[in-house]
This record gives C-alpha cells, structure tokens and sequence, in this order.
C-alpha cells in the first residue's frame, strides 16, 4: 500500500475528548443522556451542602451532571452500571479517580464507601428503576440528609403530591413521612439523546428533623400499602384482613379512602391499630 493511500485509510485513537460518541445509550439500562448543560448546572445547584461533606451521584453517564458537581465543595462520588460509561469517566475526570463505583445502586452496601458518615444522593435517575431507588434511599434515611434529582415527572410529581390527588400513593405518604417534598421543575425530552416520549421533573427531599416515627415503622408501612393496593375501596375494607374489632372499625377515619389521609393521618391510624395488629 502507497503511503499516501495508506495516510487516507488511517485513523488516529480516539482521544479522550472523543470518546462521547462511544457511549451508547442503552434501553436496557434506561439511559437518556441529557445534554443541556444550564439544566444540569440547575440540577447541581438543588442541593444545599449543609450538614455532610460526600455527594454519591447515581449514573452519570458521560458526566454531564458531574462537571457542575465537581466545582461545588464537597466530595463527589459517582455509581455506574454501565461499562462504556465509566471508561468515558475515568479518561476524561481525572479528579473522580478511586471514587467511580462500578456498581448496581439497587444491590451495592454503601457503608463500605462512606461507613457511618451522612451523604447527599443526586442524579439524573434512569427511569425504569427511579421507584426502587427512592426506595433504597428511604431504607438509609439515617444516612442521606438530602436528596435531588430528576425523574420522569409522572412519579417526581407523585413523590411530592399531597392528600386528595389521584396522584397520591404509596410513594407520596412514605417519603413524605421523613422528607419534606418539593417539586422544582419540569424538563422537556427534546433535552435529551435519545429523547424520552414524557416530559422529566426535578424534585428535592429534605430529611425531616425528627424523622423517627411514633408508631411502629414496618406496621405503617404494611398498613400504608395495604390502603392503596385497594384504593377504590374505604379503609374499612382495605384493611379488613388485620382483623380489627367493630369498635375501632367504627371510627369515622375508616369510612374514608386511603387518598384522603395526610402522612400524618397514616401515622395516627397506625398507632390506633398497633394494640390489635402487632397482637395478631
């Protein structure tokens, strides 16, 4: 081959900068990079910094989210699933070196990176495991003073709705039941490669500064979901199977349906069970 033809058919490595063709987003893993830099610098800046000093950022992709973060004051620490994401990571943040956690959110004990210290979760969540995460974190509350991100904004709505929204559920009473829920704002698809078919949300939790619940933790729950797994009917019906006597059945709480109690109308009934429930 002549050395012009040859100089033709060449080509150079790929340097670091130009490795963001090579990842790919995978359905699979529900990946939708956002590439609009003043919304990841606004997703950044949701978070306030007080009160810990590590941030674990959940799939960061090609980082766009994690340039902003890295500026801020404080530790970032970031978790990817994806292969070809954390090789783009690791060529082009050199300061995350030792703090790109190759590993599943969902299934990772995190303790073994930060033991016992407080630390702020942030991300741009895939969507089709955004519900587990939310409740990952709720199962390390202890540790997580504040959380941010962004959703598909069907369920960032849901998180931070209140009682008498057909949107409040499950996932609204529990978190609300520790955070303080708030929505900040909506973001379009066409922000995003490849684009979702829904618009994504922008929320923020704030650990309440007495989360501890009066009542007994796993009955909330148990009672919380056995409401809303039947939400058409009245509490009188939804909770039947808990076995409770005609005189407390007669309260006028359980002639309502579960989306009309607050958190805290959940956290009452929940210790006006408790004496027959836990005796079961």
């Amino acid at each position: 081959m002549s050395k012009k033809k040859f100089r033709k058919n060449f080509k150079s490595p790929a340097r670091p900068e130009d490795l963001s063709g090579q990842v790919r987003a995978k359905k699979h893993l529900g990946q939708h990079f956002l590439n609009d830099e003043s919304i990841a610098e606004k997703i950044a800046d949701t978070l306030a910094l007080s009160g810990y000093k590590y941030v674990l950022e959940i799939g960061p992709g090609m980082g766009v989210l994690t340039k902003f973060l890295l500026k801020k004051d404080t530790e970032v620490h970031v978790v990817e699933i994806d292969t070809e994401s954390v090789e783009y990571l690791n060529a082009n943040y050199l300061q995350l070196h030792g703090r790109i956690h190759e590993q599943d959110f969902l299934k990772y004990d995190f303790t073994q990176v930060f033991g016992k210290e407080p630390f702020a979760i942030t991300g741009n969540f895939p969507y089709n495991i955004s519900t587990q995460i939310v409740f990952k974190m709720l199962a390390m509350r202890d540790q997580i003073p504040e959380f941010s991100g962004m959703f598909q904004k069907e369920v960032a709505k849901r998180i931070c709705e209140k009682e008498g929204s057909k949107a409040y559920g499950i996932l609204s009473v529990l978190t609300q039941a520790f955070y303080d829920a708030k929505y900040l704002f909506t973001v379009p698809p066409t922000v995003f490669n490849p684009p979702p078919k829904v618009d994504s949300g922008v929320l923020r939790l704030t650990r309440k500064e007495n989360y501890d619940l009066p009542c007994n933790e796993a009955l909330f729950f148990r009672v919380v979901k056995m409401a809303f797994q039947q939400r058409r009917k009245t509490l009188r019906n939804s909770l039947k199977s808990l076995n409770l006597p005609d005189s407390l059945r007669e309260d006028t709480i359980f002639g309502k349906r579960p989306e009309q109690l607050s958190t805290q109308d959940f956290i009452s009934l929940t210790l006006n069970i408790e004496p027959y429930a836990l005796s079961n």
